[in-house]
């Protein structure tokens, strides 16, 4: 189901399978235990990720499947995915404190603010958030695939440089499943990964960030998430108040779409983009 306040251009997209996350989901969690159990990687840290993700991935599943069957293209109610969300942030949150994880927000060029309990709250922010804005991202195709595969091998990149294995071999198996999946969900998408896949890729991208004690490095590594989100935000705020746009459309990536940008083209902006984004953090992180 395509929706209504979409391009209208978008609406000849309308019957391309969706939930395709379902497929990249699995391969991920296959990979991650077949090669943590040979490598004895099977701790609390891998499998809380591993945990993220499907969790995340349901409600996604759930929302799909309301506007599938139920012909709703609008999904779960905002109050019911919010609930769920917080929830597995909170599962997250307890196995990290058993683990021992610093309670601090690294500061860039700085110390650790040290918060405490909470730090919870910080982290249940980061997860819904994060997960929202990867969700509101995923409006072309193959743009969130592209994104999540620069994004995952980024904090795959640090999470090695940390010697924190784990998650290092999460963030790759993501990347390999992101890979295969890209083939089918590049323009013109086969394929699309629907609610299902944006939302378990958004709530692990946060999740990984907090585990690397790099919390902030997500501003940058995930600028265009920002961006898709902070347009939303604006656009919202502007109409409100004095009635007027600031965008054409947005997300962002539908205004440079109304302005005459190709799909491929707004993709290939924002990848780059991306990945420059990607690469200073990782030598400012260095």
């Amino acid at each position: 189901m395509i929706r209504d306040e979409g391009p209208k251009w978008h609406e000849k997209k309308s019957g391309t399978p969706t939930m395709g996350g379902s497929l990249f989901i699995v391969a991920i969690v296959i990979t991650s235990l077949v090669y943590g159990w040979f490598e004895h990687m099977l701790n609390p840290t891998l499998l809380i990720l591993l945990f993220v993700l499907v969790a995340y991935g349901l409600i996604g599943m759930w929302d799909d499947s309301i506007k599938l069957f139920k012909r709703r293209n609008l999904g779960l109610r905002a109050w019911q995915k919010l609930l769920g969300q917080i929830v597995a942030a909170l599962v997250f949150s307890a196995v990290y404190i058993h683990e021992g994880f610093p309670m601090a927000i690294k500061i860039p060029f700085g110390g650790d603010l040290h918060l405490g309990y909470w730090y919870i709250l910080f982290i249940v922010f980061w997860l819904v958030g994060f997960t929202n804005a990867v969700n509101l991202t995923d409006g072309l195709d193959g743009l969130v695939a592209g994104l999540g595969i620069i994004s995952f091998a980024a904090y795959g990149i640090i999470a090695m440089m940390q010697r924190q294995n784990e998650v290092g071999v999460f963030c790759f198996a993501v990347v390999g499943g992101l890979l295969g999946f890209f083939i089918y969900n590049h323009k013109p998408a086969k394929i699309f990964m629907g609610d299902m896949g944006s939302l378990a890729l958004g709530g692990a991208l946060a999740c990984v960030s907090v585990l690397v004690h790099h919390e902030f490095s997500l501003l940058i590594i995930g600028i265009i998430y920002v961006c898709e989100t902070a347009s939303v935000m604006i656009q919202v705020a502007s109409f409100k108040t004095t009635g007027k746009r600031v965008f054409l459309m947005t997300p962002i990536h539908h205004h440079f779409e109304m302005k005459g940008w190709s799909e491929w083209k707004v993709d290939t902006v924002f990848w780059s983009i991306a990945l420059v984004a990607s690469a200073i953090s990782i030598l400012t992180i260095i």
